[in-house]
């Protein structure tokens, strides 16, 4: 079934979908894996972490998390 839309303003896409109408799916065209320590992505105007030692395990035993390789 068509979509009916009224005005739309687009403002900034960045690595995003955007999409209008209809579909069958919509599936993801990248994926990427991010390791961080205790404490590493903390953002703000003023951050105190005392994690003490901290380790990040990146041994990762599956080989494939989200494969893309048919999503054209």
């Amino acid at each position: 079934m068509p979509a009916i839309m009224g005005p739309v303003q687009i403002v900034n896409v960045s690595g995003g979908i955007v999409h209008f109408g209809d579909t069958v799916y919509i599936s993801p065209k990248s994926a990427t894996k991010t390791n961080a320590g205790s404490g590493g992505f903390n953002t703000g105007g003023i951050i105190f972490t005392a994690s003490g030692l901290s380790g990040t395990n990146v041994l990762d035993a599956n080989l494939l998390d989200q494969p893309i390789g048919g999503n054209n």
